[in-house]
C-alpha cells in the first residue's frame, strides 16, 4: 500500500552555521560595536543576549535572514518571553522547534479528513504517516497538506508506493 511521512526536522548542522554568520555579522557591524551581544546555541535552546530592545529586534531580523540563507525555516524559531539580564542586557530564548506537536497533527488529521481524499492518516510520535490505495490520492493528499498554513516547518519523505 503506498504511503507517505509528514515531519517537522531541523537540521542542526545548518543552524550551526547560520549562527556563526551572525556571529561573525554582530563582530563586523558598526552598531554592535563595543556591545554586549551574543547568540548561542545549547541543544536546541538558543540564547540571544542583547543591549536593548532595538538591538534585540536586529537580532531577530538577523536570525530570520541567516536561517532563510542557510534554508531553514524561520517557522522552526519559537521566541520565548525576554528577560531582563545583568547588566542592564536583554536576554531571550529562542527554541528550535523539532517534530509535529499533538496540536498540530490533530489539526492535519482533520483537514486531510475533512477534505473526502481515500487516505488514511496515523500519528506516530512526532510524526504522521498518510496511507493509500492509489498513488493519485497520496499527491492529492500532498498537494493538500502542501497548501495548508501551518506554523510548523513541514517536510514529505519516505514516499513508497
Amino acid at each position: 500500500m503506498p504511503s507517505f511521512d509528514i515531519v517537522s526536522k531541523t537540521d542542526m548542522a545548518e543552524v550551526d552555521n547560520a549562527l556563526a554568520g551572525i556571529a561573525r555579522e554582530i563582530g563586523q557591524r558598526f552598531d554592535f560595536k563595543g556591545s554586549q551581544c551574543s547568540v548561542e546555541r545549547k541543544d536546541q535552546t538558543i540564547t540571544v543576549v542583547a543591549d536593548d530592545q532595538t538591538k534585540l529586534d536586529q537580532m531577530h531580523e538577523l536570525l530570520k535572514v541567516y536561517f532563510t540563507r542557510r534554508k531553514v525555516d524561520p517557522k522552526a524559531l519559537d521566541f520565548q518571553a525576554v528577560q531582563k539580564a545583568s547588566g542592564d542586557t536583554l536576554r531571550q530564548e529562542v527554541i528550535v522547534k523539532q517534530g509535529i506537536d499533538k496540536d498540530v497533527a490533530k489539526v492535519l488529521v482533520k483537514e486531510i479528513k475533512d477534505s473526502k481524499i481515500k487516505v488514511q492518516v496515523a500519528i506516530q510520535g512526532d510524526e504522521l504517516r498518510v496511507s493509500g490505495k492509489k498513488r493519485d490520492d497520496l499527491q492529492e493528499a500532498i498537494a493538500l497538506v502542501k497548501k495548508l498554513d501551518v506554523d510548523l516547518p513541514l517536510q514529505l519523505v519516505n514516499f513508497r508506493d
